[in-house]
């Protein structure tokens, strides 16, 4: 390989191929992507240039590099009690380019779909937290839409899995939890540099937050107003009545 100096190209440690003579051949596996140059140590004048490209496999893997064969793909809650599916769409994330996440819960034992589960979603990507979002399920599934900049391995982390409210679905998997780490499910995928975009102008949309998911801070918003309210009338009702049982006062003369 070579750095340019003075219109010749002087070696830069990347790689050397040595002589090899006509009919010969000699090859080279580069580790990194990028533009890199090389010239002829007989003619240093002649200089071509490389470009290492990322290959982009057609089919989607974990970040371990393992095969998805299908989707969704699923995990369980360490309690064994919840089933947590998930697709990404498309299934080869880019950079760049929008992806959706869809995802259900189930109940492990019964196969049941479960609603209104409430959840935590967090995105991790090199050890980076790049999105977090509460969340609650409903019948048909959820989803999340997040578009990455940097290629790279993934987690997708669902934590804090727990009855949110009132369903007309009974499971054992609406029973408190002492411990939140029993109710965690872990993903991973890979994501590449996209060959066609290196920016976008597109704005993410998620979708409408139900009002139950926060149905405990509505309660809340509204009850304490009113205790508010009921505690102002019952005090101006003392103040008044504690003035109804105030004696006359009557002037003396002097």
């Amino acid at each position: 390989m070579s750095e340019k100096q003075g219109g010749f190209g002087r070696p830069d440690g990347i790689f050397d191929s040595g002589r090899f003579m006509p009919n010969d051949s000699w090859t080279h596996t580069f580790e990194n992507t990028g533009t890199f140059s090389y010239f002829c140590t007989f003619h240093p004048w002649m200089i071509g240039i490389v470009n290492v490209e990322q290959t982009i496999p057609d089919y989607p893997h974990d970040a371990a590099g393992n095969k998805i064969e299908m989707f969704p793909v699923i995990q369980y809650t360490p309690d064994k009690l919840i089933e947590f599916d998930i697709t990404w769409e498309p299934n080869v994330i880019k950079t760049f380019e929008k992806t959706k996440f869809i995802y259900q819960t189930y109940d492990a034992l019964t196969n049941s779909n479960l609603d209104k589960m409430k959840y935590e979603m967090i995105i991790t990507q090199n050890g980076k937290e790049l999105f977090r979002d509460l969340g609650l399920t409903q019948i048909g599934g959820d989803y999340r839409n997040f578009i990455f900049e940097t290629s790279g391995p993934i987690e997708i982390k669902f934590q804090n899995i727990v009855s949110g409210g009132i369903s007309g679905i009974e499971s054992t998997a609406r029973e408190s939890v002492d411990n939140p780490i029993f109710r965690t499910v872990v993903f991973t995928a890979m994501v590449y540099d996209n060959p066609e975009k290196t920016s976008t102008t597109e704005i993410v949309v998620q979708p409408a937050r139900r009002m139950d998911i926060y149905y405990e801070f509505l309660v809340a918003a509204i009850l304490v107003p009113a205790l508010m309210l009921v505690g102002l009338i019952a005090y101006m009702k003392y103040r008044k009545s504690d003035k109804d049982f105030l004696p006359d006062k009557k002037s003396n003369p002097v």
